[in-house]
């Protein structure tokens, strides 16, 4: 069986067409469903990038082995999925960015790596003074699709699976759409009406944490209207679009080189974005909320059940437990994924797991911060799209203080070491809007998720290697 790993960056579930959006033109992502299993509660293990991908490559938590931060990726001596089907014998092609993988990591896991880049054109319209400058919605790309950068790089594939190989494969596609700023080429641009979405999740609700108001002020955005906000979700439903037009013809590609029977499809995501809601856009390293945390998950395999829909939660690391067991390939070390094999031959979960996530940092770690000077003082300046949430950051680290989630089917609680710890009644309160943390009522739902939450940690706190040591002196130095 080959496999096809299709990562478009800071996609939520909610924006896509067969998870609910009556207007999200994903026809392609709709109908891979249809063939497939749709997992509609798949939650991933951080809400930034590069800890996400590590996660979902390896089944570690991100606290297993210290996998917080944009900038410690997996390094040559730890495990991931792309370096077991390498070492069965899989030619291993990547097309697409990083965020996964040390420089030192690459000649281990992967065949062939290529990212082909392209142009853009794209640029902010507003000026520095005006208040919608660090809100993220650009103007419309000059370039055609075919410049496009991701478009390029899923050229790429589409090549290769031309060539049609002759031994098994597998192809790693993290592409960087539909990650802000808000953008896309040629027609996507404009593809969805603001005036045709609903309302957005209102902004300044009670019991939120405080980088909800410091993300608002620091970019100004509390002094922005709605219909700027529907004005970026549209942009963003435009760039999800082209995202699915892009597996569109990948998925046409397998067909045409005869490979579609024997080659497994994941379309997933590491992470959502706000793209407007609570009226934040992008994400923060500390933030829980479902439009960040749950992705869409949609898996087409030979042999597998068709139409099936996953209403029981799932975590996005267990897409690494699954295709080794497809590729009938073990692992080499402890991990917490589960295997959603039985799931996709039309099986349904689990109703009594939680799905958990993390995030941010201690102030011990002042390294892990976003505006550490020496990193990004040169490179981020006051007018650079991210410059607020680096200074946000470095003024109030407390803002992202470490986080974590426990999700069931209906009730979630994030606990903070620092700030807001929120809960939710997900079956009156599906958009997270009243915070019930402090209410008595909520007290014995809240008890019962923090000693999951307890457990959870204990049971996952490290990875005991599988290799072992001699305990006796190397006999160079027994005297």
């Amino acid at each position: 069986m080959n496999f096809v790993i299709f990562i478009p960056d800071e996609m939520r579930a909610e924006s896509v067409g067969c998870y609910g959006h009556p207007l999200s033109p994903t026809p392609n992502i709709d109908n891979l469903a249809a063939q497939g299993v749709r997992f509609d509660q798949c939650h991933v293990q951080h809400t930034v990038c590069t800890p996400s991908r590590c996660s979902l490559m390896t089944g570690w938590y991100p606290h297993v082995r210290g996998h917080r931060t944009l900038w410690h990726a997996l390094r040559p001596d730890e495990p991931n999925l792309l370096k077991y089907l390498k070492q069965a014998g899989y030619e291993v092609r990547w097309y697409g960015k990083n965020d996964l993988l040390a420089g030192d990591s690459f000649a281990g896991s992967v065949t062939s790596a290529v990212r082909r880049g392209g142009k853009t054109g794209a640029h902010n319209p507003y000026p520095l003074d005006d208040p919608r400058h660090y809100s993220f919605l650009y103007e419309p790309g000059e370039s055609t699709r075919e410049e496009h950068g991701d478009w390029r790089d899923v050229q790429a594939a589409i090549e290769f699976v031309s060539s049609r190989p002759s031994g098994p494969f597998a192809i790693y596609l993290p592409i960087v759409f539909p990650h802000c700023p808000y953008w896309a080429p040629g027609e996507w641009h404009g593809a969805v009406d603001p005036r045709d979405l609903a309302p957005p999740r209102p902004p300044d609700l009670p019991g939120k944490p405080d980088f909800h108001d410091l993300i608002r002020k620091s970019r100004r955005l509390d002094e922005v209207d709605e219909d700027h906000f529907r004005k970026i979700q549209a942009v963003y439903l435009g760039m999800i679009g082209f995202v699915d037009e892009m597996l569109g013809r990948l998925l046409d590609a397998l067909d045409e080189a005869n490979l579609a029977d024997e080659t497994a499809v994941f379309v997933l995501s590491d992470h959502g974005d706000w793209a407007g809601d609570y009226g934040l856009v992008e994400k923060w390293p500390s933030a829980l909320d479902d439009c960040l945390t749950r992705i869409p998950l949609v898996a087409r395999v030979p042999g597998g059940a068709k139409g099936h829909v996953v209403g029981e939660p799932v975590e996005a690391f267990d897409v690494m437990a699954t295709v080794l067991e497809l590729a009938e390939v073990p692992a080499g070390h402890t991990h917490f994924a589960r295997s959603l094999v039985s799931q996709l031959r039309g099986a349904a979960g689990d109703p009594n797991r939680a799905a958990f996530a993390e995030g941010g940092y201690s102030l011990h770690e002042p390294h892990c911060f976003e505006g550490v000077p020496e990193r990004d003082a040169g490179r981020i300046a006051p007018g650079h799209i991210y410059y607020p949430k680096h200074e946000v950051q470095q003024e109030h680290p407390e803002s992202v203080s470490r986080s974590v989630m426990v999700r069931t089917m209906t009730h979630k609680l994030i606990y903070r070491a620092q700030g807001v710890c929120e809960l939710y009644d997900l079956a009156a309160d599906p958009r997270e809007l009243s915070n019930v943390y402090d209410r008595a009522e909520c007290a014995g739902v809240r008890r019962e998720l923090e000693s999951r939450l307890l457990n959870w940690y204990v049971e996952t706190c490290d990875s005991t290697p599988f290799d072992e040591d001699s305990r006796g002196l190397p006999p160079g130095l027994m005297v």
